[in-house]
């Protein structure tokens, strides 16, 4: 058994909206970011899993409930975003006023988790996933799923900066042959062009 992986993104927030890293703050969704978890359980309709995974913030799961698995879902400590520390709450425009050129990949996270230590809790969510008895749909962040991806294919942990993952989007992580591979990434949930706030 070779389980497919869904790695649903969460909906909009207001610091998500502003480019604020977003850790352990719990951030509720916007009025957009409740609209898009509408789309998604559209996006999502129909699909069985054998396991439903979210991280244990507010975003997550206020996304996961809407778009209709709340019931199935399952807290994973190991899937919530990477613990920024000191740079949590801020920009990277506004970080980098103090530390020219800095990036969450390649400096130090001050008070925060490193870049592997993400990536080895990307491992732990991955092993459990591969030991369902069908697709697992995984409810979680920007960078810890963009994270997971990259392990997922083999890569270093700090190769999910090559994949950019906007909110309120399905990726899905499956198989050719034995190996695994991204079969579809960074899928955006269709709202009506007539919303207001689209």
């Amino acid at each position: 058994m070779r389980p497919d992986v869904i790695l649903v993104r969460h909906g909009q927030t207001e610091w998500s909206a502003l480019g604020k890293h977003t850790g352990i703050t719990d951030v509720p969704l916007t009025e957009l970011g409740r609209r898009q978890g509408v789309a998604l359980a559209d996006m999502l309709a129909g699909m069985e899993f054998g396991a439903v995974l979210s991280s244990p913030r507010l975003r997550a799961l206020q996304t996961m409930e809407i778009a209709g698995f709340g019931h199935l879902g399952v807290i994973v400590d190991d899937l919530q975003e990477w613990d920024y520390g000191a740079y949590e709450g801020r920009t990277t425009g506004e970080i980098r006023r103090e530390v020219p050129d800095w990036s969450v990949w390649s400096h130090p996270i001050i008070e925060g988790e490193s870049v592997d230590e993400v990536g080895d809790r990307a491992d732990r969510v991955i092993e459990r996933a591969l030991s369902a008895s069908g697709p697992v749909a995984l409810f979680g962040h920007g960078h810890l799923l963009r994270i997971l991806a990259a392990r997922w294919i083999g890569l270093p942990a700090d190769h999910g900066r090559s994949l950019v993952l906007q909110t309120a989007t399905v990726s899905l992580l499956g198989w050719e042959g034995e190996s695994r591979v991204i079969t579809r990434w960074n899928q955006e949930c269709p709202l009506p062009s007539n919303d207001p706030l689209v």
